[in-house]
């Protein structure tokens, strides 16, 4: 019998078989079967030995933690694909005529040879609540008492039983109502003396005379100290504003000079209340919290982006140097601008690439889970929750876990990642055609 053109022989066939028969294994033991035991018992009960159909996945559409997994997932998918390719379009485009492109290239690829983990933790330091540790605090901090100037003196507070009460707007206020002829001794505490401008001088109580009169002093002495009494050693605190008030108006202001001492002359008779503005003594600004619960999606798709964008800049690049340079040359004869040529000519003719590197970004960031399991700290774990985290910690849980729900939980997860990887396979087998 003749054998026809292109048909294997037998001997062929079965060697074809041997050397693919170990692969073959390797996929029923680890791919199929995996699969196929998930999709079982997830319509079994945590147990495994009752029979329960969809009750898991009814299960999984009805959790308040499942559900705040699947919107956060919504938003990665949305949000962080599209950065990426964005990013490492524009990269990819800015070096191609760069001297050094190749060694450019490689140092935004290098966070791809680094662990999740350890991004993880990397990340979780740069977002650090504390400016003096965290890195973006750092920076915010700085931008902010650049164009803000901070309160001369933070953290300081009325001495007990000195005079002074804390107002709910933050403001210190005379406890007790005083007279347009009164000398007030207004001690403060809280503060650290030798943070005290250089121009102090040493406190003294005023004498009465005309106007109202008063004296505003850091209460800590270096010697036996007395509340309320100035005792050696301690300085005034000059350069804060005092307001005298009427009811609710302001009706003078005064400034305490190098000795902490004011005047506030020409008041009429009557009671009036002494404040110090809180503008004073405000904590200064130390940044955002970073990781709280509303920032902390976007904090951990940050990092994802410094992750991937050299892997986008570095398909895309490939991409770009397969494009007829007769194409962009030709527009550029025609007067297209730069942006033109980029827009009309260079993204159209990427496209195939862009859409391949968007759904292979889509299917990395279903999965992802040990960036957003490592970088949210465990308060905010549920806020930053994922399908894929979600799905562990149903599984392996405090008390052994619910291994139903969370195979449910795989099957769905399965299930949106299939049709983006069905769409790459055909995309790969359209370009070998």
């Amino acid at each position: 019998m003749t054998r026809r053109a292109g048909t294997p022989a037998r001997g062929g066939r079965w060697m074809a078989w041997a050397f693919l028969a170990p692969a073959v294994a390797l996929m029923a033991v680890f791919l199929v079967y995996p699969a196929v035991y998930s999709v079982v018992r997830s319509l079994f009960d945590a147990p495994g030995t009752r029979f329960v159909g969809l009750d898991n996945y009814r299960t999984a559409f009805t959790d308040d933690r499942t559900l705040v997994a699947m919107r956060n997932s919504a938003i990665w998918v949305l949000v962080a694909p599209t950065l990426v390719t964005g990013i490492g379009l524009v990269l990819a485009v800015l070096t191609e005529r760069v001297r050094w492109a190749a060694a450019f290239r490689l140092v935004m690829f290098m966070p791809l040879a680094i662990s999740l983990v350890a991004s993880g933790i990397i990340f979780r330091l740069v977002y650090d609540e504390d400016p003096d540790s965290g890195l973006a605090n750092a920076v915010v901090v700085a931008v902010h008492d650049a164009f803000t100037a901070s309160a001369p003196y933070p953290g300081a507070r009325p001495r007990d039983g000195g005079g002074l009460v804390v107002a709910p707007d933050g403001a210190l206020v005379t406890s007790a109502p005083v007279a347009a002829q009164d000398a007030l001794a207004l001690p403060l505490t809280g503060y650290d003396p030798a943070d005290l401008p250089p121009t102090a001088a040493a406190a003294a109580v005023p004498e009465p005379g005309p106007g109202l009169r008063g004296l505003v002093w850091l209460d800590v002495g270096s010697g036996p100290d007395r509340t309320g009494l100035v005792d050696e050693g301690e300085r005034g605190v000059p350069g804060v504003a005092v307001e005298v008030v009427a009811g609710d108006r302001v009706v003078a202001t005064a400034t305490t000079g190098d000795d902490g001492r004011f005047t506030v002359p020409d008041l009429a008779a009557g009671t009036y209340a002494v404040r110090l503005p809180g503008a004073s003594f405000a904590e200064p600004f130390r940044g955002l919290t970073w990781l709280g619960p509303v920032l902390v999606t976007p904090v951990v798709i940050s990092a994802w982006l410094w992750i991937m964008s050299g892997f986008a800049m570095t398909l895309i690049a490939a991409g770009l140097a397969s494009i007829p340079r007769d194409a962009l040359e030709a527009a550029r004869v025609d007067g297209a601008t730069e942006w033109q040529v980029f827009r009309r000519v260079t993204v159209p003719l990427l496209s195939p690439v862009l859409l391949v590197v968007v759904v292979t970004l889509v299917i990395n960031v279903l999965k992802v889970f040990d960036l957003v399991f490592v970088t949210a700290p465990g308060s905010v774990q549920e806020e930053a929750n994922v399908l894929a985290l979600q799905m562990w910690q149903v599984s392996f849980g405090a008390g052994g876990g619910d291994q139903g729900l969370g195979s449910a939980l795989a099957v769905l997860l399965f299930l949106l990642v299939v049709p983006a990887m069905v769409f790459n396979i055909r995309r790969f087998r359209g370009d070998q055609g």
